[in-house]
């Protein structure tokens, strides 16, 4: 599978669970798995990019991976949690067209 099509997938992933957690009656077990699941793929996007050498999405998503991280909870209100949640899953949505991630490709230089 491509970089691309595995980072979009991990994005889309990521968008659903953040829009399904804005809908009330969720238990707290659901808030950790969407924890663990954006701080998986945040962790990922952000070193597939380090290695595309798109250093300004490797920060952004170190950052929601630090966000989101599932060892060291920040405790915020639910409606602070929502409002983090629904902003961070439409750049999501945006990130899947705006971060393109070349192939990487071999250089067969002569010594």
């Amino acid at each position: 599978m491509q970089l691309n099509k595995k980072k979009n997938m991990a994005l889309l992933i990521d968008t659903a669970f953040l829009f399904v957690a804005l809908f009330d009656g969720w238990p707290y077990g659901f808030f950790t798995l969407l924890r663990f699941i954006v701080f998986a793929s945040s962790a990922y996007i952000a070193w597939i990019s380090y290695e595309a050498q798109k250093e300004k999405w490797v920060w952004i998503f170190g950052f929601l991976a630090v966000l989101f991280n599932p060892f060291i909870v920040i405790h915020l209100d639910r409606e602070i949690w929502s409002i983090i949640d629904f902003i961070v899953g439409i750049f999501m949505i945006v990130s899947v067209f705006a971060l393109k991630l070349g192939q990487k490709t071999q250089s067969h230089g002569v010594l």
